[in-house]
């Protein structure tokens, strides 16, 4: 048997065959593989090549025509593809002929994916582009070598097994409803506190209006999920500020461990030069592709719950990387007020349906403390143990309160 390997480490699996023709030949020839390209001489009738590797031959039985299956060229492939299928929604074309087929593409992401990319959806690239320069220059001048410290001092940079209670990132947070707290975050520049301030507005607006089409997609009255957000004052809505700074061994810790978000509706605006961002889809790890000035959008527990799971949370990660500057990440949170009062809406219950079918009804509050303890869990349990006490919730819900 020749051998496998070739001198400079490389393997057969590791070179893309491609056959160009299929006329028999009398007489064997030879196939020679410089750089992974192939010089192709000709073919014999037994269907069999004889590739050099530099100094090395391996004969290689292969139909005519075809090209060698390679399993790592394979999985490249689809992640390729989910990249290219991952749901991109153009939101200006909802005000144009194409409005049915866009609101069917969010309806699709909603089902099927939990997660969708919005691209021109109203917030100047201007803004998008300053808060990412700021909030690159924030970390840097406040937070890098306090990250640093902290890594060192938790021995985190000399781990040699896989570590499963702690997150690889550097992340602060804003408060904007029902009470900011802007003001008060330490080390933030005036301009950047009143720039973020500007840009959490424009990320509320944007909340608002997806709800509204969630809510046009499942056939509920124009504001349901708002005003059942609203509770009696108003939504809870933040942001977290995240820096993902390169990571020495990134094969044992995570950016941020795999869970779904405990809440409503989140808007993230990621970093377009480095990726990370993971879901989980058909039991598989999808990246979700960066695309510059796009606001990336996932559903919460709270809209699972809602739905009666026609729309589900999904499972999401961080990635660690090693190069580079590092990977920006900003998630705003537009989720239920402390005492809303969360059910399936009734037009989403079945008519045959059993109650014990249905998701729980729950004061958010009360999952929240739950979920504090869990999140890293699977989500089901926690469902679950909302059902256990949904005796102590009324099953009298007032009116709801409005905007």
């Amino acid at each position: 048997m020749l051998p496998d390997s070739t001198p400079g480490g490389g393997n057969y699996s590791s070179v893309s065959l491609a056959v160009l023709g299929v006329g028999p030949c009398l007489q064997p020839r030879l196939v020679e593989v410089t750089n992974s390209t192939l010089l192709l001489s000709s073919l014999y009738k037994t269907n069999t090549l004889v590739i050099r590797f530099r100094s090395h031959f391996k004969s290689v039985n292969i139909k005519l025509g075809q090209t060698p299956r390679n399993p790592k060229k394979k999985v490249i492939r689809k992640k390729e593809l989910e990249m290219k299928s991952f749901p991109i929604i153009n939101l200006e074309k909802l005000n144009g002929e194409e409005r049915g087929l866009t609101m069917e593409k969010i309806k699709d992401a909603c089902e099927n994916w939990g997660f969708f990319e919005c691209v021109n959806h109203g917030i100047p690239h201007e803004l998008l582009d300053r808060v990412e320069k700021m909030t690159k220059e924030h970390y840097k001048k406040c937070m890098e070598d306090r990250f640093k410290e902290s890594i060192k001092n938790r021995g985190l940079d000399s781990v040699r097994s896989e570590v499963n209670d702690v997150d690889w990132e550097s992340t602060f947070f804003l408060k904007h409803l029902p009470l900011s707290n802007i003001s008060h975050v330490p080390d933030l520049h005036d301009d950047y506190r009143t720039l973020m301030k500007e840009f959490a507005g424009k990320i509320e607006k944007l909340s608002e209006e997806l709800l509204d089409l969630l809510c046009e997609n499942l056939g509920l009255e124009k504001g349901y999920l708002k005003k059942v957000f609203y509770g009696s004052k108003s939504p809870t809505f933040g942001t977290k500020v995240s820096n993902y700074p390169p990571c020495p061994k990134p094969d044992l810790i995570k950016g941020l461990r795999a869970h779904t978000d405990a809440g409503g509706i989140i808007l993230l605006f990621q970093d377009d030069k480095v990726s990370g961002l993971q879901l989980l889809k058909d039991g598989e790890w999808v990246d979700v592709p960066p695309v510059k000035h796009s606001i990336v959008v996932n559903l919460g527990d709270q809209i699972e719950v809602i739905t009666n799971g026609k729309y589900k949370s999904v499972e999401h990660r961080v990635i660690a990387q090693t190069d580079g500057e590092g990977r920006m990440s900003i998630a705003s949170f537009y989720n239920p007020g402390s005492d809303s009062v969360i059910f399936p809406a009734p037009e989403l219950i079945g008519k045959d349906s059993e109650k014990k079918d249905n998701y729980p009804k729950f004061v958010f509050e009360d999952y929240m403390k739950l979920y504090s303890a869990v999140k890293f869990q699977a989500k089901e349990p926690r469902f679950e143990a909302m059902k256990a006490m949904e005796t102590t919730v009324s099953n009298n819900v007032g009116p709801l309160a409005t905007a």
